[in-house]
């Protein structure tokens, strides 16, 4: 069998999709499916679609239109906020697109104009995790030349967190966020439907809160794909945190020193390795590594050891395990490594 492989148990990211969906509804908050980490898998989209979504959300416009032709079909959503020059693509295939530029929206418009489409758009609002997003004070004059572009409606905010800064989704932000919606709704006598308070790192204050107030709708990704909420990374109850399986093979099996000999430079990554002297052990090379996968987020299903990588290969001490060459081992995947594992082209996908 094709090695090295990404194995996608289906029935398990069912499952996790239709708890998150039943979990978050109970308190009225719907989910828009991200499938940026599976790069717009159709595979993956039938499941989400089948397990109730009605909405997709993903940051590649070229993700969501193979979704489309692939006859997925859901309400599809830019979750990055668009390039000029994919404006009139980001119309074509999108239905919303999340949006912090006047001067981008306006390109939308004229793409919506000649398509004969209306353009729904998503402001994003910074509220402190220093991505994309309109500040506050500056809220007001960009919702009031939205609302005045042709073929663009305006349907709701949103705002991310706990990406780029870290910055965790607490009810303080998000009664700001519900509170900033209820103003637009009041001046601008407008009916916002998706008010977007965040991510899987809204678990933890969804499941504490006592008020959602206006926050309608969250982005959900990793905790679907992989069970686990982000800001600590714990498993989310009832949830399955296995639905990827990495598997490389062994390609060599030796006893060797664990400490390299030699003066020490640079490896091929412009670091300066240290090692450990844990004496003479045996060490198996897998063939995967930094071209297949970010090595530093997966896990072995054995008791062995990752001492590290190259470009190509993967270091194990492999301690007392009866291995041997040609053997294949499982790993378990984090995000960051499900999305290398995903985008790259030596790792086959097999669906399962």
């Amino acid at each position: 069998m094709t090695v090295p492989r990404l194995e996608i148990e289906l029935k398990k990211i069912g499952h996790n999709v239709k708890e998150l969906r039943n979990l978050f509804g109970y308190k009225g908050i719907s989910v828009t499916a991200v499938t940026k980490a599976v790069l717009g898998s159709p595979e993956i989209a039938n499941i989400l679609v089948e397990g109730g979504i009605n909405s997709i959300g993903d940051s590649r416009i070229a993700n969501i239109s193979k979704m489309r032709k692939a006859g997925i079909e859901a309400q599809f959503i830019l979750i990055r906020i668009p390039m000029v020059n994919e404006t009139e693509n980001v119309v074509r295939y999108a239905d919303i697109s999340l949006n912090s530029e006047i001067s981008v929206m306006k390109q939308l418009s004229k793409y919506a104009v000649e398509q004969g489409k209306n353009h729904k758009v998503v402001l994003m609002v910074e509220m402190g995790d220093l991505r994309e997003g309109i500040m506050p004070s500056d809220l007001e004059k960009t919702v009031e030349e939205t609302i005045c572009l042709e073929s663009i409606s305006l349907v709701g905010i949103g705002t991310n967190l706990a990406c780029y800064g870290g910055i965790k989704p607490t009810e303080e932000k998000m009664q700001r966020l519900s509170s900033i919606a209820n103003d637009i709704q009041n001046r601008y006598g407008i009916k916002l439907e998706i008010v977007s308070g965040g991510n899987s790192a809204n678990y933890e204050w969804f499941m504490t809160t006592d008020d959602i107030g206006l926050i309608n709708n969250l982005r959900i990704g990793e905790a679907i794909l992989l069970g686990c909420e982000t800001l600590h990374r714990r498993e989310i109850h009832n949830l399955y945190t296995d639905a990827f399986t990495l598997i490389g093979e062994v390609i060599e099996l030796k006893i060797k020193p664990s400490l390299p000999y030699g003066e020490v430079c640079q490896d091929a990554f412009g670091n300066v390795p240290k090692f450990e002297n844990k004496g003479y052990i045996k060490r198996a090379i897998v063939g995967l590594g930094r071209q297949d996968v970010d090595t530093t987020g997966i896990k072995p299903r054995m008791e062995v050891e990752v001492l590290g990588s190259s470009s190509d290969h993967l270091i194990l001490n492999i301690k007392d395990s009866d291995l041997k060459v040609g053997d294949e081992i499982g790993f378990d995947v984090n995000y960051s490594a499900l999305v290398r594992a995903m985008t790259s082209p030596y790792v086959k996908k097999m669906y399962l």
